[in-house]
């Protein structure tokens, strides 16, 4: 019998394997996709948030505890597990020597990129170099991995895990980790969570998938039929503004629109509907998915002149371009009246004082609504860029409730050797909101947790057969 069973394929469920193989357990991580699609949303990330009181390799100045937890509260508005979230951070500080054991190679800091290269660090080629460096590493130990493995229900035994079937097959283990992901890319799943909205419309229909097509929840919803305690809002997610040109799954970093902070935005009906200067761009560029799914056919427009070219990195998909703004409002099929006096009120609200974008500076409209409490400047620089956004559901926060062992709960109760880790526990941490970077830190943390305390319990029950064997 195998000790410890990893079910996932992404960086939660590799760190956890990595932890067990290391701990001396016998592991089998079961990956639902094929081997050319493996590491779930992980292959699309880009980089770790990481504490560090002094300058760290890869990271300049200090990010200390208390600011990393104060950036935390502030984008999730308090909904976050305090304890959780400070294991979390803590052991941000200390993971990458470990990563870099395993093959992670992190990229000198970026010099402005995103503005963190003080409080994230970077994965040379990205998060699918991360997802590969990791599975050779698991290889070289002995970890043995099956693709096109989709694990559809867990033989339980009143909270033990007993084994996972795939269809027909029985899969036994000691031990269990879950790290499976969540159910971004269940469309019914989607429209049950968010329903109708006042104008009768499903806003899920209307969602985009960033990450993987292979997240559908089938195990995080067999875990809540089966009594496990949940934590989350079905309906929060790592929702992001992204091209509405991106494909409908897996359309990852390149899609993200990261203009937002540089003009307006500006709804079906062209008009402003949030501060797009509330806050730094990588604290704050994860609730414009969210306000894009509140507008009428949850989509909007990010709308620049030439003064903002060169200072946010470009998508994928060049913008629409105008030479005047009427023509853009008329190549964006936004009602040019309604998009003229908008951008005019803006105009004519900017109190331009000292531009700088990598600080909160002066720039500010007074006498409009909303206000544009940062980096407003008037758009009247031809030529003009709008590009139209639809939300990039990254993943669903809805997960199962642990405490800092990852034991899965049953009515308060933790499972003695079933643990979960990444997306499908998220929630503990990050009740709405995000911030660069913070969905990695989790996963790491909590999958590298997961894999040993399975690893300990594998050895707990090999322990009891040979006394039962001997007795």
């Amino acid at each position: 019998m195998i000790d410890v069973l990893v079910i996932g394929g992404g960086n939660a469920a590799l760190c956890a394997a990595l932890m067990a193989r290391e701990a001396g357990a016998s592991v089998l991580l079961l990956e639902a996709a094929p081997r050319e699609w493996r590491g779930g949303n992980s292959q699309h990330t880009r980089n770790l948030r990481c504490m560090h009181d002094a300058p760290q390799d890869v990271l300049v100045d200090a990010y200390p505890e208390e600011e990393f937890w104060q950036d935390l509260l502030k984008v999730t508005g308090g909904q976050t597990n305090e304890h959780l979230a400070r294991l979390v951070i803590r052991a941000s500080s200390s993971c990458r020597d470990w990563m870099r054991r395993h093959g992670v190679n992190f990229q000198p800091p970026l010099s402005g990129a995103l503005h963190v290269a003080r409080t994230n660090a970077f994965f040379m080629g990205g998060g699918k170099a991360l997802v590969n460096a990791y599975y050779r590493s698991a290889e070289q130990l002995g970890v043995r991995v099956r693709y096109d493995a989709p694990v559809d229900a867990l033989e339980l035994d009143n909270g033990r895990f007993v084994a996972a079937r795939i269809g027909d097959e029985r899969i036994e283990a000691r031990a269990c980790v879950l790290a499976a992901g969540g159910f971004e890319s269940n469309r019914e799943w989607l429209r049950e969570a968010w329903g109708r909205n006042e104008r009768g419309e499903w806003p899920a229909d209307n969602f985009l998938i960033r990450g993987t097509r292979f997240n559908m929840g089938v195990l995080l919803k067999f875990m809540i039929d089966a009594g496990a305690d949940i934590i989350g809002d079905p309906s929060q997610s790592h929702c992001v503004a992204i091209d509405a040109r991106a494909p409908l799954y897996d359309g990852g970093i390149c899609t993200r629109i990261d203009c937002v902070s540089l003009g307006v935005v500006v709804n079906r009906d062209a008009e402003r509907f949030y501060d797009e200067g509330e806050d730094f761009w990588p604290k704050r560029y994860a609730i414009w998915g969210r306000l894009t799914a509140m507008q009428p056919g949850q989509i909007a427009y990010s709308i620049i002149d030439a003064k903002a070219i060169g200072r946010f990195m470009p998508p994928v998909f060049p913008g629409v371009r105008a030479d005047s703004l009427p023509e853009l409002a008329r190549k964006l099929e936004l009602d040019e009246t309604t998009f003229m006096r908008t951008i005019e009120s803006y105009n004519a609200a900017c109190r331009v004082g000292t531009f700088d974008h990598t600080t909160l500076d002066d720039c500010h409209t007074e006498g409009v609504e909303p206000a544009k409490t940062h980096w407003a400047r008037p758009l009247d620089t031809p030529p003009y860029f709008g590009y139209a956004v639809r939300p990039g559901i990254t993943f669903t926060y809805l997960g199962l409730k642990v405490d800092e062992t990852a034991a899965v709960r049953f009515g308060g109760r933790p499972s003695q050797n079933l643990f979960v880790a990444g997306e499908m526990m998220a929630g503990n941490v990050l009740g709405k909101g995000y911030t660069a970077g913070v969905g990695m830190s989790i996963g790491t943390a909590f999958g590298r947790i997961a894999g040993t305390q399975a690893a300990a319990a594998a050895r707990s029950m090999t322990h009891q057969e040979a006394q039962r064997a001997a007795a």
